[in-house]
């Protein structure tokens, strides 16, 4: 949707969307042009093109929105420059610039009463993954309580040669130790459920039963239990697994934390128009490295055969394929709580067949 004064001294455009607006607020810049995209099952999401710094509306000119003030505070200014390096030759957005003549392309995503640390959770976990060296994340521009800005990236259609390397880079991922168990101390949400960890970092292999249990299985299973999204006998299911997770015909050898996505269904692996797979909305912790694996199975995903291939030449993990429906059930679980449906059954099924 662009923005006009209308033609002959019409009405003044409308106010653009807040997400819109207060992007064009934490970055210095007019926005010029927002145009709605997919943002997940939760989150309102647009790709906004902003005007070079160098621009200033017309006295009066509200554009596409109020003419922007020069952000304020160390954060704000951090974020303008981030933004600045997308004009960079160099940058991956330099297409956009060039086509918008210099102008920068971004992607502003908001959630309707978020709690206070939500998007930043998602930032740390980009920042989390980033810092493994190991898998390609969009830049973040501003994380504050309404509104994530991240880099735009353009999307493009999935390839053999991507899910290739994505299943390599996954393996690299997953080859890098993680400090504990779950994030402690810091927020982590999967989706919009907020997820706990150990109040003391635990990096022990032979914790993860009792944390996967208390802090993943167990909470999820109360409350679609609470919300009467699962019937009992279902959740005797799940509860039996819970009750097995220290015996490993159930939950396989002892495995370190490793960094994990955390999140990884299909629709979190966005595919470029340069040929790669990017890796965002995580909800990146110390994990168990099958999680991610066997998310990327429940709802299927472009040449997963492929990408597997590629993980398991690097990353071999015996044995795998039998425990897939243990690490399916934490997000059949999570789909129970919030869509209902047929999720509660699938639950029970899942921790069927992890028992065997």
């Amino acid at each position: 949707m662009t923005a006009a004064a209308g033609a002959g001294g019409g009405s003044a455009a409308p106010p653009p969307p807040r997400p819109v607006a207060r992007t064009a607020e934490l970055l210095g810049r007019r926005a010029v042009r927002a145009v709605p995209v997919g943002g997940g099952s939760i989150c309102d999401a647009y790709q906004v093109v902003l005007a070079p710094r160098a621009e200033r509306p017309a006295p009066g000119d509200r554009g596409h929105g109020s003419a922007p003030r020069e952000p304020a505070g160390a954060a704000s200014r951090a974020a303008a420059d981030a933004a600045d390096a997308a004009d960079s030759p160099d940058s991956p957005d330099a297409a956009d610039a060039e086509s918008a003549g210099s102008a920068t392309t971004v992607f502003a995503k908001a959630l309707d009463a978020a709690p206070a640390d939500f998007f930043a959770a998602e930032a740390a976990g980009l920042a989390r993954l980033r810092a493994t060296g190991t898998v390609p994340v969009p830049e973040v521009y501003a994380a504050e309580r309404d509104v994530l800005v991240l880099q735009w990236i353009e999307p493009g259609a999935p390839e053999r040669a991507a899910a290739e390397r994505l299943g390599r880079e996954l393996a690299a991922l997953h080859g890098t130790a993680a400090p504990s168990w779950g994030t402690p101390g810091q927020p982590c949400y999967l989706g919009p459920l907020p997820l706990t960890s150990p109040p003391r970092p635990t990096a022990d292999p032979a914790a993860w039963p009792g944390f996967h249990a208390e802090h993943r299985l167990l909470p999820l299973l109360r409350a679609a239990v609470d919300s009467g999204r699962i019937d009992p006998r279902e959740a005797r299911d799940v509860e039996r697994v819970c009750d097995r997770l220290d015996d490993e015909a159930v939950a396989g050898p002892p495995q370190p934390p490793a960094v994990i996505h955390g999140d990884l269904w299909s629709g979190n692996v966005h595919w470029t128009a340069d040929g790669r797979a990017v890796l965002i909305d995580p909800a990146a912790q110390g994990g168990h490295p099958e999680t991610d694996l066997a998310m990327l199975e429940l709802f299927g995903c472009p040449e997963l055969p492929v990408l597997l291939a590629a993980y398991e030449e690097v990353r071999p993990l015996p044995g795998r394929r039998a425990r897939v429906p243990l690490h399916q059930l934490q997000h059949l679980l999570v789909h129970a709580v919030l869509f209902g449906g047929g999720y509660g059954a699938e639950s029970g099924a899942a921790a069927r067949a992890a028992l065997g």
